[in-house]
């Protein structure tokens, strides 16, 4: 059976991931926006396999969840604060960062 999110909210700080299996994640806020996949944040890899990134500076708004959608049956997509949205968090990355946590 694929992972499924059955249901997401925000709880205070923490993103609460309710998924098929009967597991919950909290994940709080400030530790996935640090970790959002896209390539302005992660960055990408050249032909040499250098890994290019900015150094976006990240202000208390940055932290701040507006709205968070569904992305078909695989992944979540944010938009912070700041307006930044480009990362898409799949289930299985959801689902490893929780691993991540202290």
């Amino acid at each position: 059976m694929a992972l499924s999110l059955k249901n997401m909210t925000v709880i205070g700080n923490e993103l609460a991931l309710r998924w098929s299996d009967g597991v919950e994640s909290y994940l709080p806020l400030k530790f996935l926006r640090k970790r959002c996949p896209c390539a302005v944040c992660a960055g990408e890899t050249d032909l040499l396999g250098n890994i290019l990134k900015d150094e976006t500076a990240l202000s208390l708004k940055s932290f701040q969840l507006k709205r968070c959608r569904q992305i078909g049956g695989y992944a979540i997509q944010p938009e912070w604060g700041d307006g930044h949205q480009s990362g898409i968090y799949s289930f299985s990355y959801l689902r490893s960062l929780v691993s991540e946590l202290p």
